[in-house]
């Protein structure tokens, strides 16, 4: 494996010719990505040669390209793009592997905040301990604490014997806090102390108990505004925020389009045992033209969808199926009392709609959002277009 200094664990002595051919395809590729990730110049010859090498088969992979990156995560899935933007998320998931403060990352849902996480885990001096992830917004209130710090037996109804935290369970390791915004204020509390102090104290336990895990956290919504609203606690915003990164929307990679389609295209047609034949011109035009509210995650379901139902051929802008209304993003069902149609953005019709539904639930935007039938991130660009202060 490859550590951050470019450093194998091999000596060079064990390396050959011979050796190398008998390591599996897959793993043979993430090396030479690896490497190459560090190196221009190999990252050149090493494109000049899989371009050279695909001559006669169909079109070139279009991360041939001498300014495209590619990061291996996990044993199957690779972070790509050449995109300035990418370029800049790749740069910094090299730089964060290499010290072991806490990461916040940021970005809308199906930008591979995750897979991220992953990268970085797996280019620390981390590596070779757990990898544990955790969705926040998909515990139940009342075992939060349990889940992440753990309870000793009897510490509750139920507690029969006991458990381990997912904070203990990443020992020596990472632990990712997926949807960090919806911890609760009072866990907030609890998981800042640990970053501070480095221990826990199970549910129902008086001993602290000294944890090392590097906390890497996500969030989609603007913590910022969380915090305005006194949602999120501002001093575990700055423990946890002392490295940044930023996962781009689909949109703002317009260069990476074609790229990613060509890469997921492969992929999954090898999934389903079907010929990757490429797009037709039209297609190409459509998924560029198109807004991807749901980002690559969106990306990839569509091309999945359009390779089980397409003939022979390469997909056409038919078979991909794309909503044309796409910028429309995707709401849940409406709640009680909400409004039958939406009013234009920025007019006093909305401004009043979100007013009426933070007023009706008591300032949480999560329940507002699903009174108007909106999503919690649709409902921030709501009051943000609308002037709407939520200290208020």
């Amino acid at each position: 494996m490859l550590k951050p200094d470019g450093h194998t664990r091999a000596s060079s002595a064990e390396l050959s010719v011979d050796a190398l051919a008998a390591l599996p395809r897959l793993e043979a590729a993430r090396f030479l990505l690896e490497a190459a990730s560090r190196d221009r110049d190999l990252r050149a010859r090493l494109c000049a040669a899989v371009a050279a090498a695909r001559r006669g088969q169909g079109a070139p992979l279009p991360f041939a390209a001498a300014n495209a990156e590619a990061e291996p995560v996990g044993t199957d899935a690779f972070i790509v793009g050449a995109s300035p933007a990418m370029l800049e998320v790749f740069d910094r998931l090299r730089r964060y592997a290499t010290v072991d403060s806490p990461v916040l990352i940021t970005g809308e849902s199906g930008t591979g905040k995750e897979l991220a996480a992953r990268a970085i885990h797996e280019r620390s001096n981390r590596a070779g301990g757990p990898f544990v992830a955790i969705n926040c917004a998909a515990l139940p209130p009342s075992l939060v604490s349990s889940e992440l710090f753990g309870h000793e037996k009897g510490a509750f109804t139920g507690a029969t014997e006991r458990r381990i935290g997912h904070l203990e369970m990443a020992h020596r390791g990472t632990l990712f806090l997926d949807e960090i915004g919806d911890l609760p204020l009072e866990i907030q509390g609890h998981l800042l102390r640990f970053l501070q102090d480095g221990q826990i104290t199970r549910v129902g336990g008086r001993a602290p108990i000294p944890v090392d895990s590097r906390i890497v956290a996500a969030t989609h919504v603007p913590l910022v505004d969380a915090m305005a609203a006194r949602r999120f606690r501002e001093d575990l915003f700055y423990r946890l925020a002392v490295l940044t990164l930023e996962m781009p929307p689909l949109r703002e990679r317009p260069g990476d389009i074609d790229l990613l389609a060509t890469v997921f295209l492969r992929r999954i047609a090898a999934e389903c045992g079907r010929p990757a034949q490429g797009f037709t011109p039209d297609a190409l035009d459509a998924l560029r033209a198109y807004p991807w509210p749901g980002n690559v995650r969106q990306m990839i379901a569509v091309l999945r969808r359009a390779i089980v139902m397409a003939n022979d051929g390469p997909l056409s802008a038919t078979d991909l199926a794309l909503d044309p209304l796409g910028s429309r993003e995707r709401m849940p069902a409406p709640g009680p009392g909400a409004p039958r149609g939406r009013p234009a953005p920025c007019s006093p019709e909305e401004g009043r709609l979100v007013l009426e539904a933070l007023e009706a639930s008591h300032g949480q935007v999560a329940q507002a959002a699903r009174r108007l039938g909106v999503s919690r991130v649709t409902f921030y660009r709501m009051i943000e277009r609308n002037g709407i202060d939520l200290k208020r």
